[in-house]
């Protein structure tokens, strides 16, 4: 373990995280939850950890997170969980909301972060059948198809916690292309418009808020990916990608994804994705490390000095039994950390190995499909997750 200066500055600054205070399962392995590192060194891990070295001591600095999945994801429990208790850490930190997406007008759930309404109306795709439409880093789009179009993101999380954190930004990107100009309406009824070339309008408002209109002028149509919402200063903020029933081979379908990975820059990305490769009988573990290196090598494109941490899957049920692919997919992950020096973390050995979704819920931690989990379910995963990254951030 590191000792000095830093490792006592670092004692009197942190906060106690809730993570510490997770209640105890008797089928989870919290013995085995730890990151893995299978090609023994991870340096663009370490890296990750000295900007939030920087973060904690000094205040300054920017770190970013990126998680990319399917349902686990999209739902939003797990990701706000890992913010929270990364936000937790110092008081004072909190950066730009980051990647939303307005789930309502593609008829789908909106994680619970945030809200999202609409008015109009809308077309919308995903990546996993994306049509002749460009997807970029939400995998997924919505058309407005004339002025009438409007898009609601308000930041109150829907569900309410204890000391629950305030989101607030004044710059906001809007990402997607068409001929209809995207504008913002400010106290609902100001036009603000905004400046930037095709596939990205940044904005620039008068005031911080924690909720925003987006309509339209012109004529034709608009076809909007997502919108990135910021503020100056610097801080830390966890960006969630996910969409429904997304596979690695999802994914590769979003031709815009590397371009607008650079608006994000991530210093790590967590790849949640593996859950739905293997629910089919068709499922190929060198297939699905192929899609994995593809993905891998457009996140270092972007930044070589991304950190790249694999979570594993978690068991899962098909045709009521466990999935047999588990295991198979947890090797292949363990190996593509090795191929590329990052880190694993194996979600299916931790939560109890095989079989170990029917104790979920019983406990009323998996939901009945024996796929999914409730909230309080995903709230610890999320837990446990952040104790594996701070306990190797501290044993540094």
């Amino acid at each position: 373990m590191r000792k000095g200066i830093l490792t006592m500055l670092l004692l009197l600054l942190l906060l106690p995280s809730e993570a510490r205070r997770q209640p105890r399962y008797p089928f989870v392995r919290t013995d085995l939850n730890y990151l893995q590192m299978p090609g023994e060194k991870a340096p663009e891990f370490y890296h990750f950890c000295r900007k939030l070295d920087t973060l904690l001591v000094t205040g300054g600095g920017d770190v970013r997170i990126l998680q990319v999945g399917g349902s686990h994801v999209q739902g939003g429990v797990l990701s706000d969980r890992l913010r929270r208790n990364f936000l937790n850490l110092r008081y004072g930190i909190t950066g730009g909301r980051g990647l939303v997406f307005p789930f309502s007008a593609a008829h789908t759930n909106t994680p619970v972060s945030y809200n999202s309404s609409y008015m109009g109306n809308w077309e919308s795709v995903n990546c996993l059948k994306p049509g002749e439409t460009s997807l970029g880093l939400t995998g997924m789009a919505v058309t407005a198809q004339d002025t009438s179009a409007r898009i609601v993101i308000d930041l109150v999380l829907r569900e309410k916690q204890l000391l629950q954190q305030r989101y607030t930004f004044n710059k906001v990107d809007v990402l997607g292309s068409g001929s209809l100009e995207p504008v913002l309406l400010l106290n609902g009824k100001d036009t603000l418009r905004g400046v930037g070339t095709a596939g990205l309008r940044h904005f620039d408002l008068p005031y911080y808020t924690d909720w925003l209109q987006l309509a339209f002028t012109g004529q034709g149509t608009f076809s909007l990916r997502g919108l990135y919402l910021d503020k100056p200063g610097g801080g830390f903020s966890l960006s969630e990608a996910g969409v429904n029933g997304a596979s690695t081979g999802s994914w590769l379908k979003c031709d815009l994804w590397e371009q607008e990975l650079r608006r994000v820059m991530p210093d790590m990305v967590i790849f949640s994705i593996g859950i739905n490769d293997i629910q089919g009988a068709d499922f190929d573990v060198r297939r699905f490390k192929s899609h994995y290196r593809e993905l891998v090598k457009r996140v270092h494109k972007v930044n070589p000095r991304c950190a790249i941490l694999f979570s594993g899957i978690n068991d899962s049920w098909r045709r009521r039994e466990p999935n047999t692919h588990t295991e198979v997919v947890e090797n292949a992950f363990r190996e593509l950390a090795k191929e590329f020096h990052a880190v694993f973390w194996d979600w299916f050995r931790v939560m109890g190995g095989t079989g170990s979704m029917a104790q979920w819920e019983q406990a009323g931690l998996a939901q009945a499909d024996k796929v999914h989990f409730t909230s309080n379910g995903y709230r610890l995963v999320g837990d446990l997750l952040f104790d594996a990254i701070m306990d190797e951030y501290y044993r540094r």
